[in-house]
């Protein structure tokens, strides 16, 4: 692993409406030194694939090669499963409080590496440094803290006395959060005394692999965390190895689909967090002013790039107009650029491929009869780039108001009563999450009651935290990760 490169500054300069920000930069070389090239974490080394193919990953914002890094083959995956599996005897025999200390050390030293990792984490993501360093690294150091401390009361858990663990996890992160999506999966593993093979995305693969630099300042015993890059190949090669005892997903639908039939008659556990297509309810006696800043957070946050995205605003019909108005200006005043901006609001889409998806799907809404809205908003020049969006006159036939974009688009529809609200709300093939907002606390549990949905927020959207389960229903998913509830899926019980 090499040399440091030079990160070229994107061409990107923050945007926005009302008001003029003078540009506040955080430097990329606080990002630390980024090798020419990557192989695998295997045994506490890191090692050469042993196929000769590589990946590159860009940074979205610039369009520049960062790194590159290897396709994982077969026998790499086989090595790095070995590997977990040797580690798991004496890990899991390890005291509760033991493993602890571990957990407790890792969760420090990402507290002290933040900076570093943010800022790398938006050149990989192209997610806004506010976000990841406000948002992400402390919720990562948070779950690592959280599952310390669980790792020594599993017997208190709820899953009856002494609790083992399942043997090797075999987890594939999504690009969204990429390091978040790490520290879920993770964290409860190694808390439950179970080792750990994991591949990220392979758009975003530098902060996992910063992460293991981390696994071994901390002293982790080798093979406990084994990390294998590469694309589709990899993962499948891992959710089908035969010595994988529990396989935990994040992604897309039919990949999802895909996994659970591969393993369908194996013994293997299998959680899955997958698409999602939010409704964001607002009553007409919501407040409209942080109804609108909870509009914005539930779909521009991370470019949309998020399964429980608000991405459909229903909104009641006789505050439409209002609401709307509130909603323009506001959207007017976010600042679309460069993601190492401080003041940015909206980043880079992650790839050019998801930029085209998004593309798509927005001018099927166009086609399909829906009025399409944007602010004034100059994009920089290179780099992959989309204005926030919001679709008036949608149907529920529509295609923006059924299929997940995963980018910041808002399809706005019309209820009048309660229960059409719910009746609209619930009609998706996802059922994920879903917002409320309303003065009446009668109205929000009525409602919340009748949502089919794993997580629903009330007057507040896209709130996390490590004590909370997260999951979905129908096409969403199945399983839970955070809160105690994240411990069963790495117990035999």
């Amino acid at each position: 692993m090499a040399k440091k490169k030079n990160i070229e500054e994107p061409a990107a300069q923050p945007t926005g409406g009302l008001f003029s920000y003078a540009p506040a930069p955080e430097s990329p070389a606080a990002a630390g030194d980024i090798a020419t090239s990557y192989g695998h974490f295997i045994g506490g080394e890191f090692v050469d694939s042993s196929g000769s193919e590589a990946l590159k990953t860009v940074n979205p914002a610039t369009e520049q090669v960062l790194a590159e890094f290897a396709q994982g083959t077969e026998e790499d995956v086989d090595r790095a499963v070995a590997a977990a599996r040797r580690a798991f005897a004496d890990w899991s025999a390890l005291p509760g409080s033991e493993r602890a200390k571990y957990l407790f050390r890792i969760a420090r030293i990402i507290q002290e590496r933040s900076r570093e990792l943010a800022v790398l984490e938006s050149i990989d993501n192209g997610k806004p440094i506010r976000e990841t360093r406000d948002v992400d690294l402390p919720l990562v150091a948070a779950h690592f803290f959280y599952y310390a401390g669980w790792a020594d009361k599993l017997d208190f858990a709820g899953y009856g006395a002494n609790p083992r663990p399942l043997g090797v996890a075999g987890q594939v992160i999504p690009w969204n959060f990429p390091l978040l999506m790490l520290a879920w999966k993770i964290a409860p593993a190694l808390a439950t005394g179970n080792t750990v093979v994991l591949k990220p995305a392979e758009t975003t693969p530098l902060t996992a692999l910063r992460f293991a630099e981390i696994c071994r300042q901390a002293g982790l015993p080798k093979g406990v965390v084994n990390i294998v890059t590469g694309d589709g190949r990899t993962g499948a090669a891992l959710t089908s190895h035969p010595d994988v005892n529990k396989v935990a997903f994040t992604g897309s639908t039919p990949v999802g689909r895909a996994i659970a039939k591969q393993i369908a008659g194996t013994r293997k556990k299998l959680s899955l967090e997958l698409g999602g297509k939010a409704a964001n309810i607002v009553f007409d006696d919501a407040p409209i002013d942080q109804a609108v800043e909870g509009i914005v957070n539930g779909i521009f946050f991370n470019q949309g790039h998020v399964c429980c995205a608000g991405s459909r605003l229903l909104v009641q019909e006789s505050i439409h107009d209002e609401l709307l108005d509130a909603l323009k200006r506001r959207m007017g005043t976010l600042r679309v650029g460069d993601p190492l901006d401080k003041n940015t609001d909206i980043g880079a889409i992650n790839s050019a491929a998801q930029l085209a998806r998004i593309t798509a799907l927005t001018d099927a809404g166009e086609a399909e009869g829906a009025e399409r809205w944007s602010p004034a908003c100059e994009l920089p020049g290179t780099g992959f780039w989309f204005r926030p969006t919001v679709f008036t006159g949608v149907s529920q036939a529509h295609r923006i108001a059924q299929e997940e974009i995963f980018g910041p688009v808002l399809s706005v529809l019309t209820f009048r009563t309660p229960a059409e609200a719910v009746d609209k709300a619930n009609n998706t093939p996802y059922g994920l999450s879903a917002g409320i907002w309303t003065e009446k606390g009668s109205r929000i549990l009525w409602t919340a009651n009748r949502l089919k949905a794993g997580v629903v927020w009330a007057n507040t959207f896209n709130k996390f935290d490590p004590t909370s389960p997260f999951g979905g229903y129908k096409e969403s998913g199945y399983g839970r990760e955070g809160g105690r509830h994240g411990l069963e899926a790495y117990l035999d019980v």
